[in-house]
């Protein structure tokens, strides 16, 4: 009897854990250098992890010296996984672009390239459609003052990027990198998604 009911325990548990990952759901971005990607998305409350990455391009396994040269077609993404019972797809999508300028093809700041384009990789159909009725709006409102030229593709094999390319600002902080560019970045998400950031 004991035994069974360590079993009833244990499937129970299983089974729970299988439900809470069936809810959780992958957004796939690309505005910019994936580590300012990164240490923005992370750090909202119902994002559960995200991976910096490469997506998009033409040849498998790329590193990132070769996507460095933008010929690979490879842009840097960040894979999120996220929990939509806290926050929405359409809450990612105004973070995603409220945190770059998805006007400019091609480039952010100092980083110039196809592979920093702006561009969302949809899992499905409903992703899809809610990104580009957005994007539409965003156009017709006119809300950035020129056009946005952000891509809206079908998600593709996403490969992983080096090791230390994850988690890169909250372990180089003290690089220039860091400070001039990823910082700023973060204050303009504390004041303007305050209530969307987790409880430190």
């Amino acid at each position: 009897m004991k035994y069974l009911s360590i079993m009833v325990l244990i499937l129970l548990s299983v089974t729970n854990t299988d439900a809470q990952q069936k809810k959780l759901e992958k957004a796939t971005f690309g505005n910019g250098c994936f580590w300012c990607s990164e240490a923005v998305f992370q750090r909202l409350d119902g994002v559960v992890s995200n991976r910096s990455g490469y997506e998009g391009g033409a040849i498998p396994n790329p590193t990132y010296a070769e996507v460095c040269t933008g010929t690979t077609g490879h842009a840097e993404v960040i894979e999120v996984t996220f929990d939509p019972n806290k926050i929405t797809y359409d809450e990612l999508l105004n973070v995603f672009w409220k945190t770059h300028d998805p006007t400019t093809l091609n480039r952010q700041g100092a980083d110039v390239g196809t592979q920093y384009r702006s561009v969302i990789f949809y899992h499905n159909e409903s992703q899809k459609a809610i990104a580009t009725q957005y994007k539409n709006e965003l156009n017709k409102t006119n809300a950035f003052g020129k056009p946005v030229v952000t891509a809206i593709n079908k998600a593709e094999t996403f490969y992983v990027a080096e090791k230390y390319h994850q988690d890169y600002f909250n372990n180089n902080k003290d690089q220039p990198y860091c400070r001039l560019v990823i910082l700023p970045k973060l204050d303009k998400l504390e004041k303007v998604f305050k209530e969307k950031l987790k409880k430190q």
